[in-house]
Parts: C-alpha cells; structure tokens; sequence
C-alpha cells in the first residue's frame, strides 16, 4: 500500500544521504531501520549479577582519595 507523506527538501535531501550510505532499497526500509534504532533500548537489568552490594562499592574511592 503507498501512501504519501509531506516532508521538507531539507528532510528529503537527509534521508537520500542516509539511503546512498546504508545502500537501502527504499526509503521506507530507512525509516523503519531509524524507527528500530530508537525503539531498541539495551536493558542494564542485572549486569551487576548477584553481588553483595559490599563487593560492588568495594575499589571505590574513598574519603582519602577524595580532593
């Protein structure tokens, strides 16, 4: 299905350079592709493991370290 969408010269001219550098077919696979890079957002969720919270502060500075 097409559809047609308003965009600036400026924005056009922008996702033309984009779509020569990633060597896309479309426009539309650009945009998705930036849709997707905005929308993945890595979770830090457990990158600490299951350590004591002791061990993790633990080689931090300290009030002697501090200036």
């Amino acid at each position: 299905m097409k559809t047609t969408i308003q965009i600036k010269e400026h924005t056009l001219a922008r996702l033309k350079n984009v779509r020569n550098k990633e060597n896309a077919h479309s426009y539309d696979e650009i945009i998705n592709q930036l849709i997707t890079q905005q929308t993945q957002k890595e979770s830090l969720f457990g990158i600490l493991g299951k350590k004591k919270r002791k061990d993790i502060l633990k080689g931090l500075r300290d009030k002697d370290d501090r200036f």
